[in-house]
């Protein structure tokens, strides 16, 4: 076969354009610190390394996801500590205004700190996350979720949020609760809670403590003293609302005690009726109180499950129930006395309620604040390793691309020594 110059030069010349690219080809990678520059270098790592890139961006938008919550978690969780504090310095002033030895004008000035409780209460309770979302509206974030309102049987104060529980997903498999509603905190009660007692007055004048819960006038001087206590979860009955009535025969004025239970099938269903005796602890299903004073003919006294549908679960209502009855003048009368006792008992009850609630909610975002640190060490390490197989796939061994690059500057400075010989090879050096 006859070799012709013009093939001797493409041949050298297609070698060294082979060796140069090969040259080039690693010092692109040695200069990218990637072993798969282009997908045809190994379309097969190139396909898994760009399912394992879009992975990773999804961790990685969870990891963001998780630094939102924790941020709204944390924020919420310092508002509802500010919260339980206020609850207890309302109860200690409570406790202060209980004592016998206050006048009205010192009645009227625990009034006063109890309206800054109020006022600082409704404030955290419309507290915003910093970017003007509101914390404790649900999915409608963007107005205030308590509103004043007025007029009579009211607590001053509604809910006008969404009752939904505003939820984040931190995680393929997780959909976090990150900010529970108002309602939930401030208008609840924890489960377990036990039963309040209310016993009103309706006389002009007078607060309208309860009488939206349809609770009837309570114009003696009876109170309780102790209870309503649960004292047999088992009993008959327990759990449901008991009506206590006053009745006075016409001939000797005997009182006598008689309570109904809240029965659809049967109304007026008894289960307790005895001669009522002051100070004498009595149980009925399953709950036990204890009353002094003088009931007049027709008082009542009311017994509800705290989560009952129609006691009271109001944190605001609560206080204003107290603040109002402490602004009222107190007349030294049995039937005062006996009614600014009632009062005041039944409203640190509710509060002792409300503290549980708020520290119950405070406690569910500690521990939500806390799984968001262990689903942050999963997630980081399925960052590393992700991580570590995008670089088994993609990333460069530089000491075998060091080598391979020498190699390869060898080869190309071989091919261009041969070029140069071959070209200076011609048959009229031999004649």
């Amino acid at each position: 076969m006859r070799v012709s110059t013009v093939t001797m030069y493409e041949q050298s010349l297609s070698a060294m354009n082979r060796q140069q690219g090969d040259f080039l080809k690693v010092g692109q990678q040695i200069a990218s610190g990637r072993r798969v520059v282009n997908p045809s270098d190994d379309p097969q790592a190139a396909s898994r390394a760009v399912g394992v890139s879009q992975a990773k961006a999804v961790t990685q938008q969870f990891a963001d996801a998780r630094v939102s919550a924790r941020n709204t978690l944390a924020q919420a969780e310092s508002v509802l500590n500010s919260t339980a504090d206020a609850i207890t310095s309302a109860k200690t002033l409570l406790v202060q205004a209980a004592s016998d030895t206050l006048s009205d004008v010192d009645r009227q000035s625990v009034a006063s700190e109890l309206r800054g409780i109020y006022e600082t209460l409704i404030g955290q309770a419309n507290a915003t996350d910093g970017n003007g979302r509101y914390l404790f509206g649900g999915y409608q974030d963007n107005s205030p979720p308590f509103a004043r309102t007025s007029g009579e049987g009211v607590s001053g104060v509604n809910y006008v949020g969404d009752e939904s529980t505003r939820e984040q997903r931190i995680d393929a498999s997780r959909l976090m609760p990150v900010a529970d509603n108002g309602k939930t905190i401030f208008q609840s009660v924890p489960s377990g809670a036990g039963y309040v007692a209310r016993a009103e007055r309706e006389s002009p004048g007078e607060t309208s403590i309860g009488t939206q819960q349809g609770f009837v006038r309570n114009e003696g001087s009876v109170a309780f003293t102790s209870g309503p206590n649960r004292v047999d979860p088992n009993a008959a009955h327990f759990g449901k609302a008991f009506t206590v009535n006053f009745v006075e025969a016409e001939v000797d004025g005997e009182i006598t005690m008689r309570v109904q239970v809240a029965n659809p099938d049967d109304p007026n269903e008894l289960i307790y009726d005895e001669p009522y005796e002051p100070g004498r602890a009595v149980s009925f299903g399953g709950v036990s109180i204890t009353l002094d004073g003088t009931p007049a003919d027709g008082d009542q006294i009311q017994l509800r499950p705290a989560n009952d549908a129609n006691a009271n679960q109001d944190l605001f209502k609560s206080l204003k129930d107290a603040i109002d009855l402490l602004e009222l003048d107190q007349e030294g009368t049995p039937e005062n006395r006996a009614h600014f006792r009632n009062t005041i008992n039944t409203v640190m009850r509710e509060l002792d309620n409300s503290l549980d609630n708020v520290l119950t909610v405070r406690a569910s975002m500690g521990a939500r604040l806390n799984e968001l640190d262990v689903v942050d060490a999963v997630g980081g390490n399925r960052m590393m390793n992700y991580e570590k197989t995008l670089s088994d796939l993609v990333d460069l061994d530089y000491a075998k691309a060091i080598a391979d690059y020498s190699l390869r500057q060898v080869g190309l400075q071989a091919a261009q020594k041969a070029f140069v010989d071959v070209k200076s090879m011609s048959l009229f050096n031999f004649l």
